[in-house]
């Protein structure tokens, strides 16, 4: 081992190692001096450095001290000097601690997990999900990507936050996204629906880039850009406008006396909708002679899913065939 190596090797430590090593070397020197000194009051080195140790740090359990003159010299050396690097290498110790949690609200931490979500934008729809993902799934860890918030003064745990646009590489990294979950990333509703989509594509295709096989939601507001979205990489794409728009549409119908909005959200709070391809003992069974056996499973059957067409609630007769999916719901 050269010179340059242990050079080399001393400028990567952080520096709250340095401190700590300098702290350390001081106390094992004055200890080892003191041994050498007053052999009879310090029969161990280890005896030296304990004295050191509780001398610089200014508690004084009065079981070693020395007692001629050259070895009180000494004990001021330290108390001027150790004593001052241990105060030094605590209050460095809070320093970094602000300055890491300041760091942490302003977004400019990097995550290291693993198996976590990344939500990229952040609003009120955003913070209502992360809510009930931290009520349901209260281990998983959340990772959440903004480019327009200073701080995010979020109380939850555990989430955090990284500033920067999901469109580059190096904010990706700080999130991990190599080892996530899965990602969502929510339409910008202060922005254009075509500005909006346009980010929204750009950063499913940055995200494919560095996780080709991550699973990402995005959140399209135009439909022109839903195949856009497709072709950049999008695992499921959130139509809101479609959806909210049928949602009103029921609404207004004059001749339902019904609570949709009340009634799907309470639905999508309890339940879980769960795809199933058909096992081979219900091939060939009707819909009906199918419901029994799910349901003492736990799983309601409320539709098909057959070479992408959606069959909601089929008649009882609906025979099942051998690719069908069934869509089911079930409690969480």
């Amino acid at each position: 081992m050269n010179v340059r190596f242990l050079k080399l090797l001393y400028y990567r430590i952080p520096n709250i190692l340095k401190l700590l090593l300098i702290v350390l070397i001081s106390l094992s020197f004055f200890g080892y001096l003191i041994y050498l000194i007053e052999p009879q009051r310090f029969p161990t080195p280890i005896d030296g450095i304990w004295w050191a140790l509780i001398t610089g740090a200014t508690v004084g359990y009065g079981d070693y001290a020395p007692v001629t003159l050259f070895g009180r010299l000494i004990a001021a050396c330290l108390i001027l000097t150790g004593g001052g690097l241990i105060a030094f290498y605590i209050a460095s110790i809070s320093t970094t601690a602000i300055k890491r949690e300041k760091k942490s609200q302003e977004g400019k931490l990097a995550f290291h997990g693993e198996d976590h979500y990344i939500f990229v934008g952040f609003n009120e729809r955003t913070r209502q999900l992360v809510d009930l993902i931290i009520h349901y799934f209260s281990d998983k860890k959340i990772v959440i990507i903004d480019r327009t918030l200073n701080h995010l003064a979020y109380t939850k745990l555990p989430v955090h936050y990284i500033k920067g646009n999901a469109t580059e590489d190096a904010v990706l990294h700080m999130a991990n996204i190599k080892a996530a979950a899965r990602v969502f990333i929510a339409a910008d509703n202060q922005k254009p629906d075509y500005e909006s989509d346009t980010h929204t594509i750009l950063t499913t295709i940055a995200i494919r880039g560095n996780n080709p096989d991550i699973p990402i939601i995005s959140e399209i507001l135009s439909k022109k850009q839903i195949d856009n979205a497709a072709r950049a990489g999008a695992t499921t794409i959130i139509r809101s406008n479609d959806f909210m728009s049928s949602l009103f549409f029921h609404e207004l119908d004059p001749e339902i006396q019904a609570t949709p909005f009340e009634d799907i959200y309470h639905l999508l709070i309890q339940h879980k909708f769960i795809h199933h391809t058909v096992p081979d003992s219900l091939i060939g069974k009707t819909y009906l002679e199918a419901v029994i056996p799910c349901l003492e499973k736990g799983f309601l059957i409320i539709g098909v899913l057959r070479e992408k067409e959606y069959i909601l609630h089929p008649k009882t007769a609906f025979v099942l065939q051998e690719k069908d999916t069934l869509i089911n719901l079930a409690s969480r």
